[in-house]
């Protein structure tokens, strides 16, 4: 069970299903010996007077009976297997899409910074929809053929070893053609896969920046590579096809080999009479039709090939270490608190050395310094974004590290630069701060975040649907949206990351009204480049180079002539 688990990327539901499965696909394959036993019976006893034996045995009302039985037994058993195959496998492709994505919950945010979406929304989109094809279609028919293929072949090597032999001495030669086949194909499918992803993610790329694309005037250019992404993954498909085609095909051209052998075989038996008719007859039967059930085994194999590439990006989600911690906590402050903090996004790029401070609750505490010193990493990993390499992280005397992600970013709202909005209303935009806000909550956020002047000129004005983005709005309306959120979520911690940095001068006012009223009271961790924007700081902590190098406050720092400082007169 384990290993099925964890070869196909099955839960134990699945698993269980797919035995389910492989069982009754097996049981039909081997029900379809049925008909040919009735022809054989059939024939046998009615064909006694023309070979002087005697008159048939059974009544037609016998035969007929037995093929009303055969008809019921194929038809239960055709049921049972579409069911344990085909609406198992949706139902564990919908619980495998939701496994995923509830994996994709619990990793890291950092995750999604450090891998491209396109290539994740393939993984829960296509590759699921691959497996659920190949699942339904290949996986199960694969086992219970090879199964089917064995049990038919025992059974006619009992009934006559020198015929069954005729019929499948073919198969190891053909096997042999389907395993270099399968070696060659799963190389191939690789290099396929990685220029089918690159192509996704250059669609996805000129969508995206197709504003910077036609500002620049680099509509050719972006569409000649393009299109030679295109031709390489087209050439690439071509080749593959041909690849798998002439290999599978020359093994069915082989397998072919064993009816001659077997017509051959049998009529020198039945000349020195070693076999009778009969037992001829059926061989001939079985060596016409033995060898489907032989090809669906080389054919699926193939897909096999395919299979195994989706299944290891599966599992590789699905076995990444998630950030887990308690949700039973109890919290003396809402400090933060940074003790001798080293951090790298990767292995020998340190980022942060031995940062120490601590932002106290009911004060605002500004992290200011030169473009990449480490100020937005900070940020991210008070509220564990990421978790850290060495030091301490507290919130309120716990360890940010021992509670749960989910659990500790209730304590937190956090206004980003960027702002993502959705296509949906104004309201249910805010409403995202606090689910449970009743629509006066809503209005009352907006308006200490200073919206209402602009929501109130929109066509509907808090049920106006503001398009992807909110590309209705402009940039100073989006942020005084994000600003209505964290007012609306009322956390005890508040995370700043240059919300006013890309703001005019009239906008960036409206915004400092609308924090003064976020702030109030809370644990304030802010992150400007403009020196007004933190001139109600309590507290400043300098960065430079991944490094704290000053720590006080601005008038302090200002008395000291050191970093802040060169910061404030650069400005100025």
């Amino acid at each position: 069970m384990t290993f099925l688990q964890h070869r196909l990327a099955l839960s134990p539901s699945g698993e269980r299903d797919f035995k389910r499965g492989v069982l009754y696909t097996t049981l039909l394959n081997i029900a379809f010996i049925l008909p040919i036993t009735f022809i054989f019976l059939f024939l046998s006893d009615y064909l006694r007077p023309l070979l002087g034996m005697g008159e048939p045995t059974y009544s037609w009302t016998l035969y007929a009976g037995l093929a009303i039985a055969f008809s019921v037994i194929l038809y239960i058993l055709s049921g049972l297997q579409y069911k344990s195959t085909f609406e198992a496998v949706y139902n564990e492709s919908a619980n495998r899409r939701i496994r995923v994505a509830e994996k994709l919950r619990r990793l890291p945010l950092a995750f999604f910074g450090q891998h491209d979406l396109s290539d994740l929304t393939s993984t829960v989109m296509a590759d699921n929809t691959e497996l659920e094809h190949t699942f339904s279609h290949a996986v199960p028919q694969l086992f219970a053929a090879v199964i089917s293929v064995l049990l038919i072949a025992l059974g006619l090597f009992f009934y006559d070893w020198r015929l069954a032999l005729s019929i499948f001495w073919v198969v190891p030669l053909a096997l042999v053609v389907i395993l270099f086949a399968r070696r060659l194909v799963a190389q191939r499918f690789v290099e396929n896969y990685q220029l089918k992803r690159r192509v996704t993610e250059d669609i996805q790329q000129g969508i995206e920046n197709i504003r910077e694309i036609k500002a620049y005037n680099g509509e050719e250019a972006y569409l000649r590579d393009l299109n030679l992404s295109l031709i390489a993954l087209e050439k690439e498909m071509v080749r593959d096809e041909l690849t798998g085609s002439v290999l599978i095909n020359t093994s069915v051209a082989l397998l072919k080999l064993g009816l001659v052998s077997v017509i051959i075989t049998g009529i020198t038996l039945l000349e020195t009479g070693k076999v009778d008719l009969m037992t001829y007859l059926i061989f001939l039967v079985f060596g016409a039709g033995v060898y489907a059930p032989v090809e669906e085994v080389f054919n699926y194999s193939i897909l096999l090939s395919y299979l195994d590439v989706r299944i290891k990006r599966m599992r590789e989600i699905e076995e990444m270490p998630t950030q887990i911690g308690k949700t039973d906590y109890t919290l003396r402050s809402y400090d933060i608190t940074f003790s001798h903090v080293d951090f790298s996004y990767e292995e020998g790029k340190q980022v942060l050395r031995d940062i120490s401070f601590t932002a106290k609750q009911g004060e605002i505490t500004a992290l200011v310094g030169p473009s990449g010193g480490g100020k937005s990493t900070i940020a991210k990993l008070a509220a564990r974004f990421w978790d850290i390499d060495n030091g301490l992280i507290t919130l309120g005397g716990e360890d940010i590290s021992k509670i749960d992600p989910e659990a500790l970013l209730s304590h937190f709202a956090i206004v980003f630069q960027d702002v993502v909005l959705f296509n949906t209303s104004v309201l249910e935009n805010i409403r995202i701060g606090r689910q449970s806000a009743t629509d006066e909550e809503v209005r009352e956020a907006a308006r200490l975040a200073r919206c209402e002047d602009f929501i109130t000129r929109l066509p509907d004005g808090y049920e106006t649907v503001i398009g992807e983005n909110g590309q209705k709005l402009s940039g100073g309306e989006r942020q005084r949206i994000s600003i209505a959120r964290a007012l609306l979520k009322n956390a005890p911690v508040i995370l700043l990351d240059e919300a006013t940095a890309s703001l005019d001068v009239e906008n960036e006012t409206l915004m400092q009204e609308g924090i003064s009223e976020l702030v109030k009271d809370k644990t304030v961790l802010i992150i400007a480049h403009r020196m007004r924007t933190i001139r109600r700081a309590n507290q400043v902590v300098v960065l430079r180079d991944g490094a704290v190098s000053e720590c006080g406050t601005p008038d302090d720092l200002l008395a000291r002539h050191g970093d802040f400082a060169s910061l404030v007169e650069r400005q100025s």
